[in-house]
């Protein structure tokens, strides 16, 4: 059987350079899925953790806001980690900034 394998390949010339032009191949797909996991997960995770951010920088006495539980309430005080949510006549809550997740145009609590 020896007899059908051509001298070129039975050196191993061939094989090699068909190995060395598939490594340019292999860069340009990492290079590709580099870009990809940038552009659809760090880049608009980054967004979103700079506008939250902004978000707890902003807050102040009087903002309707939602926390992360769904627990709706009017920003009664506001320090350095926690802030005092109002929820109901009379109910405060205290929470970690971090936990809220939005802020509610005016008015929306007594639409509810």
């Amino acid at each position: 059987m020896s007899f059908l394998i051509s001298a070129a390949y039975a050196d191993g010339a061939a094989p090699a350079a068909a190995a060395q032009g598939a490594g340019g191949f292999e860069w340009i797909f990492l290079v590709g899925f580099l870009v990809i996991f940038y552009l659809m997960i760090w880049r608009p995770q980054a967004k979103r953790a700079k506008e939250h951010k902004n978000l707890l920088g902003g807050l102040q006495k009087g903002d309707e806001v939602v926390t992360s539980a769904g627990i709706a309430g009017r920003v009664t005080k506001v320090a350095d980690d926690f802030v005092v949510v109002e929820v109901a006549d009379g109910v405060e809550l205290k929470f970690q900034k971090q936990a809220v997740s939005a802020t509610l145009p005016k008015g929306t609590l007594k639409a509810i």
